[in-house]
């Protein structure tokens, strides 16, 4: 038991000197620590080239972020143009959609102006075609009538003459018209 009280002693005269703890070499647990972490990061640099490797890492990142964002600004770009061709067909199609529409009109104003046409000259051809047959009507009735009535009056003449005429009056009439040939 005497040991102990003896390592006791040895510190608390070491803390009064100024001294925490058990030194090596003049360096007491922490710089020991300090000493051990700058060789591990000295052969970390110079012997196995960590600085190098997490650089290229590094590079090699912002080399595949580079790519990564040109691709994107290609795609985009693509993309834009699409766009702009999409709005461009529309556009277009809206154009030719508007041409359409104004020539369909054009096109049923000249059919409706040919059907009104077509429907005044069937009207008047019709109307002719009455008025032709209203005609002809007309003119069969008037020589049915003529006929008719030259008929009646050939007949009535034939009966004055049979009841005037006799066959001397007969006899003077021929040799008149004889004598006047």
């Amino acid at each position: 038991m005497l040991a102990l009280p003896s390592i006791v002693e040895t510190e608390q005269h070491m803390e009064e000197a100024g001294h925490h703890g058990p030194e090596l070499l003049g360096l007491d647990a922490a710089g020991w620590v300090y000493v051990s972490i700058s060789i591990f990061f000295l052969l970390a640099f110079f012997v196995f080239k960590a600085h190098r490797k997490i650089t290229d890492g590094l590079d090699q990142r912002i080399a595949d972020t580079r790519a990564s964002l040109d691709e994107a600004k290609n795609i985009r770009a693509e993309a834009e143009a699409l766009l702009a061709d999409a709005k461009r067909q529309q556009a277009e199609s809206a154009r030719e959609a508007e041409a359409m529409l104004a020539n369909a009109k054009v096109e049923a104003e000249h059919i409706l102006a040919d059907a009104e046409a077509s429907t005044a000259a069937l009207i008047e051809r019709r109307k002719r075609m009455a008025e032709d047959k209203i005609a002809a009507a007309e003119r069969t009735a008037t020589d049915e009538l003529r006929a008719s009535a030259s008929g009646a009056a050939t007949a009535a003449a034939r009966s004055l003459i049979a009841e005037k005429h006799g066959e001397t009056e007969d006899r003077k009439l021929v040799d008149e018209t004889i004598a006047a040939i």
